[in-house]
């Protein structure tokens, strides 16, 4: 199992959502979040008064996927989520060791079978 997460552009979430499902992928994490990269700094103007924006907003999608379906999501993702300027992203894969289930507070065994119907778990 692995875990992937990508950083993206608010603006190509929708997108990346409908292109995900498109190969099976319907269950995901989405946050919000903010950082700093290649983008170039803008600036903002707030009660009439310029400053400058550092950092950027973006979108962080966090997958866990069985081994065989991470191609295929990060051939997704780039198709939908790039732009090819500076800012758009990047994407992360991370071995998942363990699983639990919270409602039990039991070891999931089951959570790469359940991968496997299923195409994705947030």
């Amino acid at each position: 199992m692995k875990k992937l997460e990508a950083i993206i552009r608010p603006e190509r979430l929708t997108d990346t959502i409908k292109g995900l499902r498109k190969i099976g992928i319907t269950g995901f994490t989405v946050s919000q979040v903010v950082g700093r990269g290649k983008q170039k700094d803008t600036q903002g103007v707030y009660r009439g008064k310029n400053y400058q924006v550092t950092l950027h907003p973006k979108v962080k999608l966090e997958i866990v996927l069985s081994d065989y379906m991470v191609e295929p999501t990060i051939k997704k993702i780039f198709e939908s989520a790039q732009t090819g300027e500076d800012g758009d992203g990047k994407i992360y894969v991370y071995p998942i060791l363990e699983a639990y289930n919270i409602r039990t507070g039991k070891p999931d065994f089951d959570i790469d079978d359940l991968l496997n119907q299923e195409g994705g778990l947030s």
